[in-house]
């Protein structure tokens, strides 16, 4: 790995809890790695040690098979050869773009330094604007001209922090993409933090769940939806609920018994008979006229192609299901579902408040 974060733990005085707390992953070179998390998890916390910004009370920060902190130890950060962009660009407003991408690059001559200035501004889609000035440039275009910047030097790592958080919501997405398509032109490994779900679904090869310093899952975006390793994980990523189910062994299968019906799922080492929290995502609900089976729509929220309605069945139960936005129903009217699950995520029952 490239990036090897073992058992890493970060103090702050006067915090009875470590701000990291035993955190393992790793990052292979050119890949692009992701931490996710409610405000104050240990993200940006986690990211500044990495950079050599926070000194490490416990566990490993090994950087290209070298060792870079460790308690009681701390390479600076101007030797790690990292790069940084910042939430608020911190791009220098009385420089034009040439030389704020520049700044880095003071060891180079003047050829070989506008060489390299061309060179990434027009890997990041702004070649020929190095005499602009951030003021006449848009948000995205600042932010390119920040990752123009990091890139400069050809660090061995880049670190992010919340890149596109002042941006607006439709730009988020789209430019994810784009940096991730600049990220991997420029053979870059990277590690990004965000409190948005899309913008890492959309940029992260591999990303990580964390919650109250600990990591609680490092994996794909699809196995964090499909495959949650954890109730937290399964509840902050992407739309559902935890519904009561009775696992039933039928024939070397399970069938789960629930309020909205049964479904069949591999064959488990679950005690039988007993109730469990069983995951249902938005899309294990399906809107069909014809089952049984119907729930009163309490909310409904556009989004283009699709509703993403909240459903209440008759036991009270509350659901929610993606819904075809041609099926366009109003809030108060009844509804037929039936659950269409092919990813059975179950955990032991919690008590309802």
């Amino acid at each position: 790995m490239f990036l090897e974060v073992s058992q890493l733990t970060v103090r702050y005085s006067g915090r009875p809890r470590p701000a990291v707390d035993d955190v393992s992953f790793g990052l292979a070179a050119g890949d692009i790695g992701v931490l996710i998390g409610p405000s104050g998890c240990g993200k940006t916390t986690l990211l500044r040690a990495v950079a050599g910004l926070e000194p490490v009370a416990g566990g490993s920060i090994v950087l290209d098979g070298r060792q870079v902190g460790a308690a009681g130890m701390q390479v600076p950060p101007e030797s790690r050869r990292i790069g940084m962009v910042f939430q608020d660009y911190a791009l220098f407003p009385h420089l034009d773009v040439g030389r704020n991408v520049a700044f880095g690059l003071g060891a180079l001559t003047r050829e070989a330094r506008a060489a390299r200035v061309a060179e990434v501004l027009d890997l990041v889609g702004l070649a020929g604007m190095q005499k602009l000035h951030p003021h006449e440039l848009s948000g995205g275009q600042q932010q390119r001209v920040a990752l123009a910047r990091a890139l400069a030097p050809s660090p061995r790592l880049l670190l992010l922090d919340e890149p596109f958080s002042n941006l607006d919501v439709d730009l988020r997405e789209r430019l994810a993409h784009e940096v991730r398509a600049i990220l991997r032109r420029a053979n870059a490994t990277a590690l990004f933090v965000t409190h948005d779900q899309l913008e890492a679904f959309a940029i992260g090869d591999a990303i990580g769940v964390m919650h109250e310093g600990r990591l609680h899952q490092w994996d794909t975006a699809y196995n964090l939806y499909h495959r949650p390793a954890t109730r937290f994980v399964a509840d902050f990523v992407g739309h559902g609920v935890f519904a009561p189910a009775t696992r039933h062994a039928v024939e070397g299968h399970d069938v789960w018994r629930t309020a909205l019906g049964d479904f069949a799922g591999p064959a488990s080492t679950l005690p039988a008979g007993v109730v469990h929290d069983v995951l249902l995502r938005a899309d294990d609900v399906v809107h069909d006229d014809a089952s049984p089976v119907k729930a009163e729509i309490l909310r409904k929220a556009f989004r283009g192609s699709e509703f993403l309605y909240t459903l209440r069945l008759a036991s009270g139960e509350v659901l929610l299901a993606h819904v075809p936005s041609h099926h366009d129903h109003q809030v108060g009217e009844w509804i037929g579902i039936r659950p269409d699950v092919e990813h059975v995520v179950t955990f032991a029952r919690q008590p309802q408040a």
